[in-house]
C-alpha cells in the first residue's frame, strides 16, 4: 500500500468514526434511555473506535470523552 493509499484509508476511517460518534450523540440526546443504557452505548462506540484505531484509547477519551460527558450531564443532572 502506498503512502497516499494509507492516508486515504486513514481519512476514511476518521470519517466513519465521526459519523458513528455523531449518530450516538444524536441518539443519546433524543431517545429516552436509562443512564446504564447510555453508558453502554458510549462503551460500544468506544469499542468500535478502538477497532478502527487500536491503541488510541487515550486519544478517543481526549477527543470524544468530554462530548459524551457533557451529554450525560445534560440528560442525567445527578452526575
Amino acid at each position: 500500500m502506498t503512502l497516499e493509499e494509507e492516508r486515504i484509508e486513514e481519512e476514511k476511517k476518521i470519517r466513519q468514526l465521526q459519523r458513528i460518534v455523531d449518530f450516538a450523540c444524536s441518539v443519546l440526546q433524543q431517545q429516552s434511555m436509562s443512564l446504564e443504557e447510555a453508558q453502554g452505548m458510549i462503551a460500544g462506540v468506544k469499542k468500535m473506535a478502538l477497532r478502527l484505531f487500536p491503541d488510541k484509547e487515550e486519544t478517543f477519551d481526549l477527543i470524544y470523552g468530554s462530548r459524551f460527558r457533557r451529554i450525560l450531564m445534560e440528560r442525567f443532572p445527578i452526575l
